[in-house]
């Protein structure tokens, strides 16, 4: 499947990608293979009821109930096969737990023997995604389709499959291909499939409105100029809410390096930006009634002659000074004046994206983005709404003792503390110092990234926590046209 975003325009990131409507389809009694669900508890009970044959079939495949596990069950003719899947509990079926068959299964249209796949299209759609932009040879292979018999969720769906579709091209795209000017072209398609405005501050307007941003990306080519990209949508008289998302788009450091093995996959740190982007796509499309502003600070982290130094101290939009203890702590530096930015508008919910800390991964491992908020009741939706649709995330604490922590002696504040200690709630505390006191926000410090595959989930860039908050949003501002 081309990955696009289909019903309104292409992106300009090609993966492999079948529109994710066209892969589960109303069932209307047409032709397909059965899957069969079992779990362990009710294995054995389901096996007495088979008959001789397809029991043989199960002990000569070596099947047991085990997680994602399935095996082909023979029918009367060669064209009767069907399928017996096991699940963790068949009676509640989750985001992704059919979502290993489309990538074993052969093309071709498959329905549940009983009840109805519910959440797990989700993950039956998004496992057919493929990064194939820069492959000479590309996977052939035809649309495994899903049938149910609830045709009302398949747009839900689909717009959330062509989501995280979006986050998992634009990450996977290697910097010399996803630079800000690339960025700035998403974000415009995105636009106009919305009817939204779009705004760029760059050059010497950036450099004295958003001067963080500016010194965080004034060492890299011109042709990779920082900027700040604004997407505002919707009605003035609904709730304001903003979006935020860190777009580094290459993080080398700066003049304080990283290793080769830590610069490998700095690709991917405009996952941010990627993540916001999505998440608005997905709040416009589902016409929710709210006044949106999508913020993305986009720069690269480059090193040349007017790189800014460790000890500079730089002005920010809010006008605290920041010193600089460390180059390699830029994400938060452009953070700050897009948050800035975002809290003179007065919004009553603020949410931002970043690929912000190695110390976040360090405490809970690349598949929980850590979730930091000034607001109890706003954790504990997202918490809800996390579990709810598949998206785990984990609260970590805006400790403010912590603050002392990167103290300045000569600027209000510094970038990076020299303890080395609670590394993901200091940078998270960095941040709350731009955001309006008194105003709900949420930090997300996501990896982006997958190192190793999972079923429906693809090693490489993916969206972790997205679908979280837009479950949020939409349960605190209603469900609009989904």
């Amino acid at each position: 499947m081309r990955a696009r975003l289909p019903r309104g325009g292409e992106h300009t990131t090609p993966g492999i990608m079948t529109d994710p409507a066209d892969l589960v389809r109303p069932d209307m009694g047409q032709t397909a293979h059965l899957i069969h669900l079992i779990d362990a508890a009710h294995y054995e009970a389901w096996l007495a009821g088979r008959s001789e044959r397809e029991r043989a079939a199960l002990v000569a495949q070596g099947f047991k109930p085990a997680a994602f596990a399935h095996a082909i069950l023979p029918g009367e003719k060669a064209d009767e096969w069907s399928v017996v899947a096991s699940v963790s509990n068949a009676a509640s079926l989750s985001s992704w737990c059919l979502a290993r068959l489309p990538a074993t299964l052969p093309e071709g249209s498959y329905r549940l023997a009983e009840g109805d796949p519910g959440p797990a299209i989700f993950g039956w759609m998004s496992a057919q995604y493929r990064f194939e932009r820069y492959k000479t040879k590309k996977d052939d292979k035809g649309p495994r389709i899903l049938l149910t018999g609830k045709p009302g969720a398949i747009d839900a769906a689909a717009a959330q499959a062509r989501a995280t579709a979006l986050v998992r091209d634009m990450v996977n795209t290697p910097a010399a291909d996803m630079g800000p000017d690339e960025i700035e072209a998403q974000a415009r398609i995105v636009a106009e499939r919305h009817g939204a405005g779009l705004s760029v501050t760059r050059g010497d307007a950036l450099e004295s409105g958003y001067p963080m941003i500016h010194a965080v990306g004034r060492a890299a080519d011109r042709a990779h100029a920082p900027r700040l990209i604004e997407l505002a949508w919707g009605r003035e008289e609904h709730p304001r809410i903003a979006l935020v998302g860190k777009g580094v788009t290459f993080d080398s450091g700066g003049l304080d390096i990283k290793p080769a093995a830590g610069m490998r996959l700095m690709k991917k740190d405009m996952g941010g930006a990627a993540h916001a982007l999505a998440l608005a796509d997905l709040v416009m499309g589902a016409n929710l009634p709210v006044r949106l502003h999508l913020l993305l600070p986009v720069a690269e982290n480059a090193i040349s002659g007017n790189a800014f130094r460790p000890g500079d101290v730089l002005h920010s939009r809010k006008g605290l000074t920041v010193e600089i203890g460390n180059t390699d702590a830029e994400g938060r530096l452009i953070l700050g004046d897009a948050l800035a930015r975002a809290g003179e508008d007065k919004p009553e919910l603020i949410v931002d994206f970043a690929t912000l800390t190695g110390a976040a991964r360090v405490a809970l491992g690349p598949d929980l983005p850590a979730l930091f908020t000034n607001d109890d009741a706003l954790a504990a939706d997202l918490a809800a709404c996390a579990e709810q649709v598949d998206d785990p995330l984990w609260r970590l604490p805006l400790w403010e003792p912590y603050g002392d922590l990167f103290k300045s002696d000569i600027a209000d504040l510094s970038n990076s503390g020299e303890s080395g200690f609670a590394g993901a709630t200091t940078a998270a505390l960095f941040l709350k110092r731009f955001v309006p006191d008194g105003t709900p926000w949420a930090h997300f410090d996501t990896f982006a990234w997958r190192p190793t595959a999972k079923p429906g989930r693809p090693k490489g860039g993916d969206a972790l926590g997205m679908r979280a908050a837009f479950a949020m949003l939409r349960n605190r501002y209603g469900s609009g046209t989904d």
